[in-house]
């Protein structure tokens, strides 16, 4: 893994990526960091490292903005934490628990076939919409083969619930072959 993007905050708060050698906000350091790049924010006259600061201050700013990740038990549980006996053990436990849920999330969109390919995942989810669709509204799917007047109420009743039976049974077949 390539070393950390080391940011400098000087004096007049301003910050600036040495990699660039240009001044970034808070928005293109959270930019960075979606990008998959480490960063390291340390104070250009002490040397103190304000990574976690400015970390936290991103979060902070991504969950007023309403893209909320952190429920509030989460963020309860967090602050009751700083004093309790588990602050010790609480970062082990939530560093291992993320990188849990990382391994599992890219071990499931490699499962997911076409996931590489935007267009063929697109298709596969539209497809699947169609097939839904015509589970529920048959007659959308052939109009005439759903005509009220060839079959009795109660016939066609049984007959869409048997295609959506079907069209559940299939779309389990999908999901278990993820």
């Amino acid at each position: 893994m390539a070393d950390p993007i080391l940011i400098n905050r000087y004096a007049s708060r301003r910050l600036y990526n040495t990699q660039t050698s240009e001044y970034v906000t808070l928005d293109e350091i959270s930019e960075l960091i979606k990008q998959g790049h480490d960063v390291e924010i340390r104070d250009r006259k002490s040397g103190e490292d304000l990574t976690r600061q400015f970390l936290l201050q991103i979060i902070t700013e991504q969950e007023s903005k309403g893209e909320n990740v952190l429920p509030v038990n989460v963020l309860t549980g967090l602050v009751r934490s700083y004093s309790t006996a588990a602050q010790g053990m609480l970062p082990d436990f939530l560093s291992h628990s993320y990188e849990m849920f990382a391994e599992q999330q890219a071990s499931m969109m490699e499962k997911i076939p076409g996931m590489g390919a935007a267009g063929s995942w697109q298709k596969q989810q539209a497809d699947m919409m169609k097939s839904m669709m015509a589970a529920w509204m048959p007659q959308v799917q052939n109009p005439v083969a759903a005509s009220p007047k060839e079959t009795s109420e109660p016939e066609a009743e049984s007959q869409e619930l048997s295609a959506v039976k079907q069209q559940l049974a299939e779309l389990m077949k999908k999901v278990d072959g993820l």
